[in-house]
């Protein structure tokens, strides 16, 4: 199954690799049984299907996610059926790529307002008289 993420990018399933496991924590013989955990690997860094730069900000976003070799594994044993585990796989992959695949704004610096400006040496002025109240006096008797 085709991973479809704009109208002209898409990951092909030959890309995408599916294997299955048996879940864990109770269940009775359903989880000893049924393989309906779902891992989904994606070679990143060799996928010739994401342009450089989406792939460039999955790494620096990800990086923790990548083995090694920059594959992503993505698990999934919440449902009890293996085809709805396989979809929640493809859903977390597809918000993961949709999360970089625009490159992030550009701050604009701004100055702060001259309200804020107020406010804050306020603050100040409070939080300085609250800590010069908590200090030692040595003349006092």
């Amino acid at each position: 199954m085709d991973l479809y993420l704009t109208s002209d990018l898409k990951i092909p399933s030959d890309e995408l690799r599916l294997s299955f496991a048996r879940s864990r924590g109770p269940g009775g013989q359903n989880v000893q049984k049924v393989a309906s955990k779902a891992i989904l690997h994606f070679d990143v860094l060799h996928s010739p299907s994401l342009p450089e730069e989406v792939r460039q900000r999955f790494e620096q976003r990800y990086a923790s996610r990548l083995t090694k070799q920059g594959e992503l594994v993505l698990h999934c044993d919440e449902y009890r059926d293996q085809r709805r585990n396989v979809e929640a796989c493809y859903q977390r992959l597809r918000a993961m790529l949709q999360a970089v695949l625009q490159p992030p704004k550009r701050r604009r610096s701004t100055r702060p307002t001259a309200g804020s400006r107020v406010r804050r040496l306020k603050e100040k002025k409070v939080r300085s008289q609250t800590k010069a109240g908590r200090r030692f006096r040595g003349d006092a008797s």
